[in-house]
């Protein structure tokens, strides 16, 4: 590991080194309070010091919305669209949305390889940026510190006067090489404490979510709910999809489309004849916390949901996924916790 100084000045000379050489995403303004990734132009324009993205990087290697393949009527005939690898440089991502494409990485590579994704995926560099927790995050409870280098090239720390550089890989040091910064031999800042937790590690947590099927939580907490799927759609981790056909106008052809869908949706459970399997908000809401607490977590380990805090922060209704967790905990351990 290798450390520099990056004076707060000089930010927009490493975005211009870095444009040199790649395609750059970065975190820039959307709005007043708002931020996005999005392909950067104007090395200005880029913001390190957010709280959160209204999505993750997820959006470059599972679009909302791709063409799968084209087909033809005429002679029964169809191409498949053909991905190109990412390669780009996504600087500033936070260690929970760079945790999170590691997720995905593992859904889409078991079983049956999803080659779209993959074929993205190929060839992406990250240079993280630490955060500074707001009343929303939780990451530090399901493991993901604010400083977590995990999955990154090259890391930016933050200090008063500018940021620490570190270079984790060979990729990192290669794409930086040539822009010169002094050493940094300084002590690390002091981390930010989080204001949200999850009270308990996900070893235990598993063992709860086993007899939560019947908790009336999952009503409560629905009582609110309009059933909009934003949680879904903000995710960093959801990745499921619907595939639709649809035939042009002239009726001698179409495409397949795949585009995002979400289980906090009604039509997500509907199957032919109409009939719904999840037809209630309740069900839906355990279905979505399970989803990110056990299911996958009892073959992997690690919890789904990366502590973002992007679903609470995006809901209408207010609904918090950590303090639903942490009555499910309250109500196991019989601890007095937040109400929902």
């Amino acid at each position: 590991m290798v450390r520099f100084f990056l004076e707060r000045d000089r930010v927009a000379d490493l975005v211009k080194h870095l444009m040199e050489r790649r395609t750059v995403y970065a975190p820039h303004r959307k709005g007043r309070r708002s931020f996005a990734f999005a392909r950067t132009a104007d090395p200005a324009a880029v913001v390190l010091d957010y709280p959160r993205t209204l999505h993750s990087v997820k959006k470059f290697f599972l679009p909302p919305r791709e063409e799968l393949l084209r087909f033809d009527l005429t002679d029964d005939t169809f191409a498949a669209g053909e991905p190109e690898p990412s390669g780009a440089a996504f600087l500033g991502v936070h260690s929970y949305d760079v945790a999170a494409v590691r997720r995905l990485d593992h859904n889409f590579s078991a079983g049956n390889a999803e080659r779209n994704y993959l074929v993205r995926r190929q060839g992406a560099v990250f240079i993280g940026v630490g955060f500074e927790p707001d009343k929303f995050h939780f990451s530090g409870s399901v493991g993901i510190e604010p400083d977590d280098t995990a999955g990154c090239d090259a890391f930016l720390t933050k200090l008063l006067d500018g940021y620490v550089l570190e270079i984790l890989t060979p990729t990192g040091r290669e794409l930086l090489k040539g822009l010169e910064l002094p050493p940094y031999e300084g002590n690390d800042p002091p981390a930010h404490p989080f204001q949200q937790h999850i009270y308990v590690p996900q070893s235990r947590l598993g063992r709860i979510m086993d007899k939560s099927y019947e908790h009336p939580v999952w009503a409560e907490a629905s009582r609110t709910c309009v059933g909009c799927g934003t949680c879904n759609l903000v995710c960093p981790t959801c990745y499921c999809f619907d595939v639709q056909d649809h035939v042009d106008i002239t009726a001698t052809g179409g495409s397949r489309e795949r585009t995002w869908d979400g289980c906090m949706l009604r039509g997500f459970s509907e199957v032919a004849g109409g009939e719904v399997f999840r037809e209630g908000l309740p069900e839906r809401q355990r279905h979505r916390v399970l989803r990110k607490f056990k299911y996958l977590s009892d073959t992997t380990g690690v919890p789904w949901c990366v502590g973002c805090g992007r679903c609470t922060a995006a809901c209408p209704a207010g609904i918090s996924i950590a303090n639903i967790v942490n009555r499910l905990v309250g109500d196991a351990e019989r601890t007095p916790v937040a109400p929902i």
